[in-house]
């Protein structure tokens, strides 16, 4: 039932996928129902709900993505970092939360569905300080962007970019961007059988 969901949602966002990405994305979802009736990780409960809402909401920002290295900041149980690095095994990806549970959980996922390019870090981002900095920094339904930035400023490379993925956008939020970054493209999203608005904000270093 979920595999035929899963190949009309990536037909439909025109994601092509190896039977094996296709075996992970599902078995990461598995993995997330049954760890969610214990670990409370995710809100939602529904399995097939967590295919729209998780998995496509998070691969939806594949295509834009830029470079090798990335950091998905607040990840919770994995969310984009675990489905974006099964969709493009050539990047890198730190999954950072400050919740053990969550991260044990991402370390059972990386052992059980072999994903070997994730690195899960347990800590709080303004006291994660890595030795090489990041071509991406992602958040999903992470804090305000003017949080986002001034907790993140020092994990980008010089040309890095911030990618913050939204729901409806917020002007006023837009318009208190602190000082010394700028907006550089906004990215309407569109999630398979969700009715909700989407968005991605990329946002560089000026």
């Amino acid at each position: 039932m979920l595999s035929a969901q899963l190949q009309t949602y990536l037909a439909e966002m025109k994601i092509s996928a190896t039977e094996l990405q296709q075996k992970q994305l599902i078995g990461f979802v598995e993995m997330l129902a049954k760890w969610n009736k214990a670990y409370n990780l995710t809100s939602v409960r529904d399995p097939e709900q967590m295919l729209i809402r998780h998995i496509m909401d998070s691969l939806t920002v594949s295509p834009y993505l830029e470079g090798q290295r990335f950091i998905d900041v607040g990840t919770g149980p994995g969310l984009p970092g675990i489905p974006l690095a099964i969709m493009n095994p050539d990047k890198q990806f730190v999954l950072l939360d400050s919740l053990g549970k969550r991260i044990r959980f991402q370390k059972q996922v990386q052992f059980e569905l072999k994903i070997n390019n994730i690195t899960p870090v347990e800590s709080r981002v303004e006291a994660y300080q890595p030795d090489n900095k990041f071509d991406g920094v992602l958040s999903r339904a992470f804090a305000s962007i003017q949080d986002m930035l001034s907790w993140c400023h020092h994990l980008p490379t010089e040309k890095g970019i911030y990618y913050a993925l939204k729901g409806q956008l917020n002007e006023q939020e837009l318009q208190q961007m602190p000082a010394g970054f700028s907006l550089v493209e906004t990215i309407v999203l569109h999630v398979p059988k969700l009715d909700e608005q989407r968005h991605l904000l990329k946002i560089a270093k000026q």
